[in-house]
């Protein structure tokens, strides 16, 4: 869909839409999507050099993600000019560069200060990137929940850690589920292990399974050991492992364990 958005935006010469596009179809997993965002580049540059600073922190961010180091004075530029007119965006990805000192020299301080001006402008990841140099942990549960409703699901995830770790277990699954939903395999894995163990909630082997289940599914070759480990120890019959696969859209992964188990 992205790449279909991103070809239409760059036929009508609408080269930040298709960056955006095209980015998008990268982050969830498109090498295609990755390659365009690298071609769409000679659109952006002349609105960059010419004073969007929405292309220029589209630029950036595409030079830092998809480009090699020759890119990066390039990057620096382009993620500085944003930010210096105010861009949220452009804010954020300069105060990640700053953070980490890349292409320019560290400084936790002004990449908190930039991260704070995009967050209340919200900027999402700026949100999730602030929320880990605070020193108030209120704040930061509070910057990790806007950056999860947001849609940020490793916000969702850091939520749930520091969640647990005060013994809110309940509110905890909560985001671990919200953020295995979207499609966030560490997050499954906590929420199966969780169901598993009877932590935050009562034992329910046939989510636990489920959810290894889509662990797999997402590539996560763990959740398939997991799920037979389940089996073979008795924590699940093969009803419970045939509901498991109905939950997770998976028939056929359940079956399969079924036969590895127990022959059938």
């Amino acid at each position: 869909m992205h790449l279909d958005e991103g070809r239409r935006a760059a036929e009508a010469g609408d080269w930040v839409a298709a960056g955006h596009a095209f980015v998008r179809a990268a982050m969830e997993g498109s090498a295609e999507g990755a390659e365009l965002a690298t071609q769409v580049t000679v659109g952006l540059v002349p609105l960059a050099d010419a004073g969007s600073a929405e292309a220029a922190a589209l630029l950036a961010g595409i030079y830092l993600e998809y480009f090699d180091e020759s890119a990066l004075p390039d990057a620096v530029r382009y993620a500085r000019a944003a930010a210096g007119a105010g861009l949220p965006a452009g804010e954020r990805t300069y105060g990640y560069m700053l953070l980490e000192g890349i292409g320019v020299e560290e400084d936790h301080d002004r990449a908190a200060e930039l991260f704070r001006t995009a967050a209340e402008a919200g900027d999402a990841y700026a949100c999730l990137n602030l929320a880990q140099l605070v020193d108030d942990p209120d704040e930061s549960r509070r910057l990790l929940e806007e950056a999860a409703r947001a849609g940020v699901d490793v916000a969702g995830v850091l939520l749930a850690d520091e969640l647990s770790s005060l013994d809110r277990d309940e509110e905890a699954l909560t985001w671990y589920l919200w953020a295995a939903e979207r499609g966030h395999t560490g997050a499954m894995n906590a929420a199966a292990c969780w169901y598993r163990d009877g932590f935050g909630t009562d034992p329910d082997p046939v989510q636990a399974v489920r959810w290894f289940f889509v662990m797999s599914a997402y590539g996560d070759g763990d959740g398939v050991h997991e799920a037979i480990e389940l089996a073979k120890s008795g924590g699940v019959d093969e009803h419970q492992v045939r509901e498991a696969g109905r939950l997770a859209n998976d028939p056929a992964a359940a079956e399969a364990l079924i036969a590895t188990v127990w022959g059938g």
